[in-house]
């Protein structure tokens, strides 16, 4: 199986497959620190490819699978042809429940929780030309609280999407079905995009704002979010955002880490 995204989720699901007896034919990220240290079970070296565009290295993925399934893990690169609709298996794990949270956590988030959404979660689905828009194939929800807020939110979404990669790990290398997840009402479809991040300052007057941005300890997770709440504090100095990083407000004044609601 090939791996592909990027961080310490794919790090994690890397190492948690070779340690589980599975051959790991390819690791593909944007960062050459992601390489595997990690060894298969014979010794050898995981073979590492460093790239900002999966698809410019199509024949190199098609080389080396030798099962035809890939992972999508913490992966921003968008698949494309000629990789899709060459028989390989792509499967990605998203941070938020579909249709309802595609596009990127950091937004999706921010909008569960001004939209009053009663859950969030982790979906496994297989990856088409859309964006998030695959056939489900597992996820594990959980309840948000009505005073839940960003970084806790996210962090858990992080927690339930390596436990999800963990118990579809085998079915998917053995081409077994998951299965469809529970029976649900059916959730609206919405898309949280760059677009979606920007226009995020425009809700500061929302009751559940501050909650929303508070990305707390988790904003080295979301630095695209950081860097918007920043601008917004920058052009307004009465902005009302809940951006705290590691103990200090965005103005650099101390802060124990805690926000108003």
């Amino acid at each position: 199986m090939i791996f592909v995204g990027r961080g310490a989720l794919l790090r994690r699901a890397v190492a948690h497959a070779l340690a589980t007896g599975h051959r790991v034919d390819l690791v593909v990220s944007e960062d050459p620190d992601d390489r595997p240290h990690d060894r298969a079970a014979d010794g050898r070296a995981v073979p590492f490819t460093a790239t900002s565009d999966v698809n410019a290295v199509a024949d190199r993925l098609l080389g080396h699978a030798t099962d035809g399934v890939v992972w999508s893990v913490n992966n921003r690169l968008i698949f494309r042809e000629p990789l899709l609709g060459r028989g390989l298996r792509i499967h990605n794990i998203h941070n938020g429940l579909l249709p309802q949270h595609r596009g990127l956590p950091s937004a999706a988030v921010a909008y569960a929780l001004l939209n009053g959404d009663r859950e969030y979660g982790a979906t496994l689905h297989e990856v088409d030309a859309g964006v998030d828009t695959g056939r489900v194939l597992a996820e594990l929800p959980f309840p948000l609280a009505a005073d839940a807020r960003f970084h806790r939110v996210l962090l858990r979404g992080i927690q339930a999407c390596q436990q999800l990669f963990e118990r579809s790990l085998d079915a998917v290398a053995a081409g077994r079905p998951i299965g469809p997840p529970a029976a649900r009402e059916p959730r609206p479809a919405g898309y949280h995009g760059l677009r979606a991040l920007r226009e995020l300052p425009s809700y500061a007057g929302h009751p559940a704002y501050r909650r929303a941005t508070d990305v707390g300890v988790a904003a080295p997770f979301v630095p695209e979010l950081v860097e918007v709440l920043r601008a917004a504090a920058g052009a307004d100095p009465g902005y009302g955002g809940g951006l705290r990083t590691a103990g200090r407000t965005i103005d650099g004044s101390s802060h124990n880490g805690v926000t108003d609601g």
